[in-house]
């Protein structure tokens, strides 16, 4: 008879893995985020510049301390809740889909941490099996919905399989890699885009299997996971969907450097379908005073009274956030479940939480790339362009590596480009800004033509973009060429008494 799986050493790297993601994260956002929404930002939050920047630096010293293994079920609620008061502070520039997986993973981490003062690799415990289960749950969600919710949208590059015929050059912020798979034999391209469908769809059900389809799994996720990192720049999405990875793998499959796992696993847990999570979450809390209901979720016979507490607080999470996520789930690729009316208003009491979500890339893909180039003028005839630090603008750049930081602003620019320029209050925020030359939202872009002298009038002017091919990268050196398509925006100048619009 084999014995139950146990994850000690997938916890204990997956939490180290969560601080750097954490660090990246909050040292990201302090780098910018008095530009954006601070007291002379983009969008200002009305938080004292002092507590945006003291949040972020908090959250940076708190990660190191994660990721050096001190005190992790301290500082994990710390983290999740300063990264939470950020999202409502920033509001459309913490709005990604990397932002909420962030939170919810950083929720359920907080019940994988071990109660000890230094978690060391050498005594790593095994997580409770519920927690792990949850984390399962969450890979499930994540890939099958990035993957369903493009089918579900009816979009012909997916089903004609020629989405990534325009990914690689329509992304927000690709890499230099991205050039080149631009102009990979359009077959390839249509092949890759049938392999992404593939494993997003189906690598997540292997999730339930026996040790050597997790492992199948984990090969196949994490490998696309990688090669989406080596051509666009997405922030850290990348290295925490790898870290949820971790968890296909137990103890046995990867060696165990030390003692055994600290404690056993549930009896008999081989594979845990998420169809099963609320069905047994309910039962687990009807046996709650029952003796025993500690080692089934955490393997050991007896527990310190705190750690009851925080076993019988997991419980509560699980039966309250799966049907809510499952929910989720379902609406996003057009399933309506019939115990909606039930679970929406636990799902509206939970939501200022944006710890359970709902996931889905690139549904519907975008074939051209429109470009605002924002310039500025003192005379309305002479024209000077802003040039950003990474996103798509002088030709002649070649396409950056960034990530695991993202650059808000770039980012959002991209977005405003789709987009109408009357529907975005925080872009006309941005252009009265340049206008009364804020030095916060000045540092937010590459070059200044006006050099902090703030300019008359300002305008955005819309361009397509496209990759250059080999012969004119080698004659001009260009990884670009574009085409002027029209105003984006009307020129805006303070001096004719502009009122910018206030942010809700």
């Amino acid at each position: 008879m084999h014995s139950a799986s146990t994850y000690a050493l997938a916890r204990w790297w997956f939490l180290r893995l969560l601080g750097l993601v954490y660090l990246v994260a909050f040292w990201s956002l302090a780098t910018q985020i008095l530009g954006l929404v601070g007291h002379n930002g983009i969008l200002p939050a009305g938080v004292g510049d002092m507590w945006l920047r003291g949040v972020c630096i908090g959250g940076v010293a708190l990660a190191l301390l994660l990721i050096a293994g001190i005190a992790p079920a301290a500082l994990l609620p710390l983290l999740w809740a300063g990264y939470l008061l950020l999202s409502m502070w920033c509001g459309p520039f913490l709005s990604f889909q990397w932002d909420a997986l962030l939170l919810e993973t950083g929720l359920l981490a907080i019940f994988m941490a071990p109660a000890a003062w230094r978690d060391r690799l050498r005594t790593a415990a095994d997580p409770p099996r519920l927690a792990v289960w949850l984390m399962w749950w969450l890979l499930f969600r994540l890939m099958v919905g990035s993957g369903a919710v493009k089918l579900a949208s009816g979009d012909p590059t997916w089903h004609g399989l020629t989405a990534l015929t325009f990914h690689f050059e329509t992304q927000p912020i690709p890499t230099p890699v991205a050039w080149y798979a631009h102009h990979l034999p359009p077959w390839l391209n249509k092949g890759s885009a049938a392999g992404v469908l593939a494993i997003e769809l189906f690598a997540p059900f292997l999730i339930i299997g026996p040790r050597r389809l997790r492992a199948i799994a984990f090969g196949l996720l994490v490998g696309l996971q990688t090669l989406i990192a080596l051509t666009g720049n997405y922030a850290f999405f990348n290295l925490l969907s790898a870290a949820l990875c971790l968890f296909l793998l137990d103890d046995d499959m990867v060696g165990r450097a030390g003692p055994r796992a600290q404690g056993t696993s549930f009896s008999g847990a081989r594979g845990f379908p998420p169809s099963l999570m609320l069905r047994w979450t309910a039962e687990a809390l009807a046996e709650a005073g029952q003796t025993g209901v500690a080692a089934r979720l955490t393997g050991s016979p007896s527990l310190h009274p705190v750690r009851r507490l925080r076993h019988a607080a997991l419980i509560a999470v699980a039966v309250v956030t799966v049907p809510v996520s499952a929910l989720a789930f379902t609406s996003g690729v057009g399933i309506e479940l019939p115990f909606w009316p039930l679970v929406a208003p636990v799902a509206d009491l939970i939501a200022p939480l944006r710890s359970v979500n709902r996931y889905g890339l690139f549904a519907v893909m975008t074939t051209t790339r429109p470009e605002i180039i924002v310039e500025g003028s003192d005379d309305g005839e002479r024209w000077l362009a802003y040039e950003f630090t990474y996103k798509a603008g002088d030709v002649r750049r070649r396409p950056p590596w960034v990530a695991p930081h993202q650059p808000r602003l770039d980012w959002q620019m991209w977005f405003a480009a789709l987009g109408r320029y009357d529907d975005e209050p925080w872009i006309q925020n941005f252009f009265a800004r340049l206008l009364d030359g804020s030095p916060e939202v000045l540092r937010l872009v590459e070059h200044d033509p006006f050099r902090g002298r703030p300019p008359r009038y300002v305008r955005g002017v819309l361009y397509r973009y496209r990759f250059s091919d080999a012969a004119a990268r080698r004659k001009d050196g260009v990884w670009w060429t574009r085409e002027r398509l029209g105003v984006f925006s009307p020129v805006m100048s303070l001096r004719a008494g502009y009122n910018p619009p206030a942010f809700e």
